[in-house]
């Protein structure tokens, strides 16, 4: 991918804070070329406060009259649209069509255009874009900022660009290491004896619970330290409890 050659256009955008909050999504996900086609008011203080730190993107915004100025030198352009389109188009959500724009970003300059914050971009528009592209959204509330739709869209290009740097593993870099199966067990023994003398297990009617606090506490994947931890606590409980007779107890109730 040529994020260099990726451009968001925006079409006759009404709100000066949206822009700013647009350039905002672009910088964090790593594009930096805007384009504006006859904004309502820009430049504007709104669109300076909502941009924070990405002011630069701002900056070198580029402001034209018309779409075909936006995207004369485009090779591929891409159209946000509505799913219910009447006339068939090729239409991708935001991840898939991310691949079509980066592969085509490698051959020439890319446009992804957003259309008017009420209504959109019109049916000629879209009819000049090679790809429609929509966002699966809820049928209950479908209405999204403009701000936001670009951020989703940039972030699925960016995690094309960086999405091998990140860890693949949830647990990767850990640490600690995981406790072993001796020590678990272990574990087990001393919590069904602490649970025994405070009183919330009776060693002669168990029923399931040390069978589930095994299936709660194996499904966490515990490491040694955490293990340790609650070693730990399973000991200062028995210091301060008096254990429980179980058997005067059962002798009470007989």
């Amino acid at each position: 991918m040529n994020p260099d050659q990726i451009r968001i256009v925006l079409v006759e955008p009404s709100h000066p804070g949206n822009i700013g909050a647009v350039a905002r999504a672009m910088k964090t996900m790593g594009l930096g070329k805007l384009v504006l086609v006859a904004p309502e008011k820009f430049p504007d203080e709104q669109a300076t406060w909502r941009a924070v730190w990405a002011n630069d993107v701002l900056e070198a915004a580029e402001v034209v009259d018309s779409l075909d100025a936006a995207i004369a030198d485009c090779g591929f352009v891409v159209g946000t649209c509505a799913r219910d389109q009447r006339l068939p188009w090729p239409v991708l959500d935001p991840r898939r069509a991310a691949v079509e724009m980066a592969t085509n970003s490698k051959r020439g300059e890319v446009a992804i255009l957003f259309g008017r914050e009420d209504n959109g971009l019109s049916n000629e528009e879209l009819m000049r874009c090679n790809l429609h592209l929509a966002i699966p959204t809820s049928d209950a509330y479908s209405s999204l900022n403009l701000a936001m739709a670009v951020q989703i869209v940039c972030y699925e290009l960016h995690m094309l660009q960086t999405g091998d740097e990140l860890p693949q593993d949830p647990n990767e870099g850990w640490d600690e290491p995981l406790a072993t199966q001796e020590n678990i067990e272990r574990f087990y023994v001393h919590l069904e004896e602490t649970l025994s003398q405070i009183g919330f297990l009776n060693p002669a009617a168990p029923r399931k619970l040390m069978p589930r606090l095994r299936r709660l506490y194996n499904r966490l994947g515990m490491d040694e330290m955490e293990l340790n931890i609650l070693r730990g606590i399973l000991t200062e409980t028995q210091k301060r409890s008096e254990p429980v007779d179980w058997d005067r107890q059962r002798e009470g109730k007989a």
